[in-house]
């Protein structure tokens, strides 16, 4: 039977040599067998799909995980916390750095700065 052939990686943006070097320890040392079958398993719904049953959490505020209220804040709860105006910026950043756009990348530095 015909041996797989191993793709090997390496780093890019190593200083002269690195890469070879990086190449050679690969080839030294064997890879290790692959994953066995990992089989996902289903998330459990909790209390399924009965909207009418009795809550899981009866001591837990209806507002836990709110900005307001009772009970743990967004943080808490693990709520990322949403910034529009940082949200642009990446957005904008990013379709200027694709389209090459050194006029824009120009003005969003300036910008932040």
């Amino acid at each position: 039977m015909p041996q797989a052939k191993v793709r090997r990686m390496v780093a890019k943006n190593q200083t002269y040599g690195q890469a070879t070097e990086q190449m050679e320890s690969q080839r030294a040392v064997p890879m290790g067998a692959g994953p066995t079958q990992i089989q996902a398993q289903p998330r459990p719904k909790p209390g399924g799909s009965d909207f009418l049953r009795r809550t899981e959490r009866p001591d837990e505020p209806i507002t836990a995980g709110a900005p307001f209220g009772p009970g743990v804040g967004p943080a808490a709860a693990g709520v990322p916390r949403y910034d529009a105006r940082q949200n642009a910026l990446d957005e904008i950043k990013f379709i200027a750095e694709v389209g090459g756009n050194e006029d824009l990348l120009d003005l969003l530095s300036r910008y932040m700065s």
